[in-house]
């Protein structure tokens, strides 16, 4: 595996695979890589013949009050990572290479509407940060598919807008959640949890678990967004949101609408964590579901 910090030096050698026919998979990181990375290396391994990881800790996505400086930097273990994974350009661009003069006077990338609701709307300006890094990087790589684990799906949704809408050339794969033998969805950020608070942490997945065969049985929304946010505050967690959306494009559910998404982020000590459960329901009248 080749390790390289610059777009010139990217551009040759993703130059040179593209003039042999090669197809170009993407997986863009920020580092501290955990199983669920390694899933989207093997899935890009599938799509591919080369493979492009990118670390890059984002300071544009961080919030003032964020942790940019504490964000765990572990790039001699993630180089061993991907190596062994079979990744075969890993590209570390510094800050000064993605932002020359600066994330303040940086030309931004914004997807309206998407990125004003759930996270967005407690993180202001995050997925500003994130499209305006994707749609950066996708420029330097050049990839001809691009993955980003489900987990985070509300920034799957940007991205792929920000691609349609700005008509890149590059396939959005979204890859399902990597979780821990207890449900916990892998993160970075789980290391922030104390044992005692990793003990608890899978409460988020068993109440969404709830929560989606409430609404497989008919429940209305609003019920189960509010039994939703009561299980986990009874459980110690501290709740940002949780809510129904349409999988789509994250609007509120209404009454015809069949495919759903149950979206929560929630805080445990230091660590905010995130999931969420898609929903199917079934058109059958003794699935009917009544929207309140």
């Amino acid at each position: 595996m080749k390790t390289i910090d610059t777009p010139e030096d990217l551009r040759l050698q993703v130059g040179a695979w593209r003039a042999a026919g090669e197809r170009i998979a993407f997986v863009p990181t920020m580092g501290n890589l955990h199983a669920g990375h390694l899933t989207l290396i093997a899935e890009a391994r599938a799509r591919a013949p080369r493979v492009v990881a990118s670390i890059f800790v984002n300071p544009m996505q961080f919030g003032p009050a964020e942790d940019l400086d504490a964000y765990p930097r572990t790039l001699a273990r993630d180089r061993e990572l991907l190596e062994t994974a079979g990744c075969d350009l890993l590209f570390v661009p510094g800050v000064a290479t993605v932002y020359p003069r600066g994330s303040e006077a940086q030309t931004r990338v914004e997807v309206p509407g998407l990125s004003d609701v759930l996270c967005g709307e407690s993180r202001p300006g995050h997925f500003r940060g994130v499209a305006t890094v994707v749609c950066k990087l996708f420029n330097m790589v050049q990839p001809d598919v691009a993955l980003f684990g489900e987990k985070d799906f509300q920034q799957l949704l940007v991205i792929r807008r920000m691609v349609e809408d700005l008509a890149m050339p590059v396939e959005i794969v979204g890859v399902p959640t990597v979780r821990e033998s207890d449900g916990l969805a892998m993160s970075s950020r789980n290391g922030y949890l104390s044992a005692a608070q990793r003990t608890l942490a899978p409460t988020l997945r068993r109440v969404l678990t709830t929560a989606r065969r409430a609404l497989l049985e008919g429940a209305a929304v609003a019920s189960v967004e509010r039994e939703a946010d009561a299980a986990l505050r009874e459980a110690g967690l501290a709740p940002d949101y949780v809510q129904v959306r349409t999988a789509e494009d994250l609007r509120p559910a209404t009454e015809a609408d069949r495919d759903l998404v149950i979206l929560a982020a929630a805080y445990l000590g230091r660590a905010r964590l995130i999931d969420n459960l898609r929903v199917q329901l079934d058109t059958n009248a003794a699935l009917q579901q009544t929207l309140r």
